[in-house]
């Protein structure tokens, strides 16, 4: 089945946009979630919201709804009645980290999570490699699935380790990597290129909404 979200890698313009824009936005978001040189477990929230936008962009932004309640964990926008899970990961090597599938420290809840986990619906992935090539990915929810059948689910999804501060279950990185390669995955290369960016840059918008007239 064709994804309406095909329509961003087919878009020669979207596809220049984001091989341009996206390490720019994405050094950006993490200068907004550092103090003092570490970055601060806000950076995914950022990020999820710039990808958000580049939807916004593409769609139009009366059709994006970022307003999912929280008892839908796996969607975090939905563009036109299609919901979209969108997840972000820095690595410095091409293999893959695990990602978070979901935020819990309740050990039952996160057994019970995998062993009722089915993906229901498709995931864009970016995944950033500063100084380095890195990509954005969409996954099928039909790739998703196929890959959680074929491996089963201890290879597909990973517990949070007992006594530790470890906070959520994760999807594995060897499923990342069979997902990454599968034939229906879409992909865009990304040169994650750091610049020289004035750390005040992060304040404009705030400075340009106290400067407006209104």
């Amino acid at each position: 089945m064709s994804s309406v979200f095909n329509k961003l890698f087919d878009d020669n313009l979207i596809v220049r946009r984001v091989k341009n824009k996206l390490p720019h936005l994405f050094q950006l978001a993490e200068l907004e979630s550092s103090r003092n040189g570490k970055i601060g477990m806000e950076i995914g929230s950022v990020r999820e919201r710039i990808l958000i936008a580049l939807l916004m962009y593409k769609f139009g932004i009366d059709i994006v709804n970022s307003d999912i309640p929280i008892t839908a964990p796996e969607v975090d926008v939905i563009v036109n009645d299609n919901p979209l899970s969108i997840k972000t990961m820095t690595t410095n090597s091409e293999r893959w980290s695990s990602i978070k599938l979901i935020w819990t420290v309740d050990a039952k809840k996160a057994l019970e999570f995998k062993n009722t986990y089915m993906p229901s619906c498709d995931m864009l992935v970016a995944k950033i490699r500063w100084n380095s090539e890195g990509k954005l990915l969409l996954f099928s929810k039909e790739s998703q699935q196929q890959v959680l059948n074929n491996i089963g689910r201890d290879r597909y999804i990973k517990l949070p380790k007992e006594n530790t501060n470890a906070r959520g279950v994760e999807i594995t990185a060897e499923a990342l990597s069979i997902l990454e390669t599968h034939k229906d995955t879409r992909c865009i290369n990304i040169n994650f290129t750091r610049e020289k960016i004035d750390y005040r840059e992060i304040y404009t918008k705030w400075l340009d909404a106290w400067r407006e007239e209104y």
